[in-house]
């Protein structure tokens, strides 16, 4: 027990970084956020209907602009200049993937998404893409059908990529239908936001609801794009994917410089044969230790049979809890940081 709850407090603590002082928060915004689409409009229409293809990075990055300038009243309260918006975790973490090159097709059969080809495309055969997809479309359209973005349910249609597109929904009616549970949880989230009497905690619970919801009804599904990744690669995705069920334990708040913090940790590209953390010579300090740390925990979740996922959701029921630890952990980060800049 307490081995698990040293590593996850590593883990938890790397995503609490400290709230620097930013003399711009546009600075911290996910790469191209400016040049995407921040409306409707700017996309095309067809037969009434906005068409998006998703399978284009800005394209895809100005869904969650829209998603993010239409709910920015709502988070008015908490913070001025939408920065306390827990929708940030999104765009930011798609802003990675594409920034680190995981939204390139990984079994190199294709320049979708590489430099040297098309580098705004977004491959259907990454697996970071397709799980991306469902965490970008389904509280996209949710949004959309719960009167969030001003449009009726009927007025916007995503493309298919150009395979496997029995493996993707396209608009709110074809969603509804394949992920109903999931997509009852995104609405829920969208109501609560609505209501005055929500508290911070309350939409950061019915966010991560929504946000483990999408990845159950998803992770079996692109299980065999794994394949397509070296064994370092693919073995973080996996980590990946479990340590988020902890961060959403601890009902992390997702807004747009604590998230922007934390990804500084993550890794700066993709993972090749010989990476091993934390002996990774051209990762920081940092990114070596929560990649050790992530891998770390997968261990430790499967060596327990995943109880190590029932105690801590057991230990972070309480608000107060919650925030202890993450206070804790935020000091336990700064002397982290801080450490490192003293040995620059």
């Amino acid at each position: 027990m307490a081995f698990l709850l040293s590593w996850t407090c590593v883990i938890v603590g790397c995503l609490s970084a400290s709230l620097a002082v930013t003399s711009n928060l546009s600075d911290l915004y996910p790469p191209l956020w400016v040049e995407s689409p921040g409306q409707f409009s700017d996309y095309r229409m067809k037969d009434g209907q906005y068409i998006i293809n998703a399978w284009v990075y800005p394209e895809r990055m100005g869904m969650y602009k829209i998603l993010l300038t239409q709910t920015a009243r709502y988070f008015e309260r908490f913070a001025p200049e939408n920065e306390q918006n827990v929708l940030w975790g999104l765009p930011l973490q798609h802003g990675w993937q594409y920034h680190t090159g995981r939204l390139a097709d990984p079994t190199h059969r294709t320049n979708c998404g590489y430099e040297s080809g098309n580098h705004l495309c977004i491959s259907v055969d990454s697996w970071w893409a397709d799980i991306n997809y469902f965490l970008c479309a389904l509280p996209f359209l949710a949004a959309v059908d719960s009167g969030v973005m001003g449009i009726s349910a009927d007025q916007v249609t995503l493309l298919p990529p150009p395979k496997d597109q029995n493996l993707f929904c396209l608009n709110v009616s074809a969603c509804c239908s394949s992920f109903p549970e999931t997509m009852g949880k995104w609405n829920a989230f969208y109501q609560h936001l609505k209501l005055p009497s929500s508290t911070f905690d309350d939409l950061l619970k019915y966010l991560w609801v929504a946000h483990t919801s999408t990845l159950k009804d998803t992770l079996q599904t692109f299980e065999s794009r794994l394949n397509n990744y070296l064994k370092p690669e693919a073995y973080f995705e996996i980590s990946w994917s479990v340590a988020v069920e902890y961060i959403a334990a601890s009902n992390f708040p997702t807004t747009l410089i604590r998230t922007s913090d934390f990804q500084k940790g993550l890794p700066p590209r993709m993972l090749v044969t010989g990476d091993v953390a934390p002996f990774i010579r051209n990762f920081t300090a940092f990114q070596n230790i929560v990649l050790f740390s992530v891998n770390t925990l997968h261990k430790v979740d499967n060596a327990t049979g995943h109880s190590s996922l029932i105690i801590w959701k057991n230990l972070m029921k309480t608000q107060v809890a919650r925030r202890f630890v993450l206070e804790i952990l935020e000091i336990i980060l700064n002397f982290f940081q801080f450490s490192t800049y003293g040995n620059d």
